[in-house]
């Protein structure tokens, strides 16, 4: 018997890309009995309307307003609303592609592993020559830092992941998402479910395909809001950041030196460094992806590093103002 499931895809202006995640959704095999909940945080894009004209005709889908807009928000008011009969919460993004028994494979995984949640690996994908760059740079070590759930290997139990399946005692006991975080929601997640017990089991039997950002503009604001996350879950829960996440968190301070530069040309030295880096791993990218557009993904990686780090200061600093009040409440 098919465990029960509701499977959870927030949206938020993806007309582009709901319509083919709902067509692969459906044909699980393990969606059969599933409950599809597509919640929409006010798309302007007619993403609406592509769901209702799906959920007119297939009963297993609903259209579900997120007033809070964060995917946070979207799967905490889903499991609120829908998830009282249901045993697993998959959680999809829209932004992506899955395999035909992506929804089969985790379930079998979450229970011949005993495992309360289950994380996959994601590879990007892009369609033109710059969303390509982007892609190489976020598969390679370059520009995803080593990250589990970006690189290959044996199914193992990680601390993170990206999110995929739940157990919904699990999700409920550790509290769903913290509705706050716009960003870094499933790490913060993570940290407290491991800390209640749960168990987290990184698969390798499948993966999804993420489609990044298509400019510049997007995808820096993208992996600010990465680092504004990571800091803000790290003040959260009174941790210090990884070694990778210091290095990178070090590199806006580093370049800033750069204005000093006038009084000696040694402050220049980071912003140099940095350049030769972006250069030299775009050289190693297009030469072991064998594809021109590789020369271009070490700025693009360099990018998203510098966007990080500056949403990660971005977040501490504002976020000094409360703690004073705090402390002196």
């Amino acid at each position: 018997m098919t465990p029960s499931l509701l499977i959870v895809i927030p949206t938020l202006n993806e007309a582009k890309h709901i319509a083919q995640v709902l067509a692969s959704v459906l044909a699980f095999p393990a969606a059969r009995d599933a409950r599809i909940v597509v919640a929409d945080g006010g798309s302007t894009d007619g993403t609406p309307d592509i769901v209702r004209r799906i959920a007119g005709t297939e009963p297993r889908v609903h259209l579900m307003h997120n007033p809070q807009r964060l995917q946070s928000a979207a799967v905490n008011r889903a499991v609120e609303e829908f998830g009282a009969d249901h045993e697993w919460l998959l959680r999809l993004d829209a932004h992506s592609a899955y395999p035909a028994d992506f929804a089969d494979v985790v379930l079998h995984e979450a229970q011949q592993q005993g495992a309360d949640s289950v994380v996959v690996s994601m590879v990007a994908e892009g369609e033109g020559f710059w969303q390509q760059a982007v892609a190489l740079a976020q598969n390679s070590r370059l520009g995803n830092g080593g990250s589990a759930h970006r690189l290959d290997g044996p199914g193992k139990w990680v601390d993170h992941g990206h999110h995929a399946l739940m157990r919904m005692a699990a999700f409920r006991a550790a509290g769903g998402y913290d509705p706050g975080f716009s960003h870094n929601e499933d790490a913060e997640l993570d940290h407290r479910l491991r800390a209640a017990g749960f168990r987290i089991w990184l698969t390798q039997r499948t993966r999804l395909t993420y489609f990044p950002r298509r400019t510049v503009a997007s995808l820096w604001r993208q992996y600010q809001n990465f680092g504004r996350g990571r800091r803000r879950n790290l003040t959260k829960h009174g941790m210090r950041p990884a070694t990778r996440q210091a290095v990178v968190a070090a590199l806006a301070p580093a370049l800033a030196c750069a204005v000093l530069a006038p009084l000696n040309a040694i402050f220049a030295l980071p912003l140099l460094l940095w350049i030769a880096g972006c250069l030299a791993g775009g050289v190693a990218i297009a030469l072991s992806e064998r594809h021109v557009a590789g020369l271009f993904a070490g700025f693009f990686a360099g990018i998203m590093h510098l966007a990080w780090s500056v949403g990660y200061w971005r977040e501490w600093i504002s976020a000094r103002p409360k703690q004073e009040r705090v402390r002196h409440a």
